[in-house]
């Protein structure tokens, strides 16, 4: 029975979007689910991480989204309030599906747009953007010097992504090596004391 259900909503939703096409209404894609680690291939996994870590601490509610409420005490929070039709204004601009919320691929859509000058220097956006920039060494982000480091750069993105899946796990595994020798230090010396 999930299946029809599943199949009706996705012939409904086709049905409506040729029926709004005709009247000549542009209809936004909906998103489902997204792999940001694979669309926003210009940040570093590390750099992703960190806009989570970001995004987490303003997501007041634990849903996922960015709401008008939870957008206005990170500007307030972050010493550049805006008014309620700024705020507004700030979401419409990264809001792909039309929730009036900011998820947190659209979040990173802000950092997109900033890193390619796309965004207006006096609006919200580019200020939440300047004040919550993460400081990494972003060579060759802002675009090469020439054709040839870019080409460098293009070839060099699959093998970053590889290598920082790589260091991650090493860190990983030195932790958890780490961790089972404290444990064993610990089972030493709390033996003396067992005898």
């Amino acid at each position: 029975m999930a299946a029809t259900e599943e199949l009706s909503g996705i012939l409904m939703r086709r049905q409506a979007i040729n029926e709004k096409l005709e009247e000549g209404v542009e209809i936004k894609p909906q998103y489902k689910f997204v792999n940001v680690f694979t669309e926003f291939h210009e940040f570093s996994r590390k750099e992703i991480k960190q806009y989570e870590q970001t995004f987490n601490k303003f997501d007041e509610g634990r849903d996922g989204f960015l709401d008008l409420n939870e957008v206005k005490r990170m500007m307030e929070r972050l010493g550049a309030p805006q008014t309620h039709l700024g705020l507004k204004a700030m979401i419409s601009e990264v809001d792909e599906d039309g929730d009036n919320k900011i998820s947190f691929r659209e979040f990173l859509l802000i950092y997109r747009k900033a890193r390619a000058g796309e965004l207006e220097s006096d609006s919200g956006l580019d200020a939440l953007a300047r004040l919550t920039e993460i400081n990494v060494d972003q060579v060759g982000v802002n675009g090469a010097k020439n054709f040839f480091e870019a080409k460098i750069e293009e070839l060099a993105k699959t093998n970053r992504f590889h290598d920082e899946i790589i260091q991650e796990q090493e860190e990983k595994r030195r932790e958890a090596e780490e961790k089972a020798l404290r444990k064993q230090r610990f089972k030493e010396k709390s033996a003396v004391f067992q005898h």
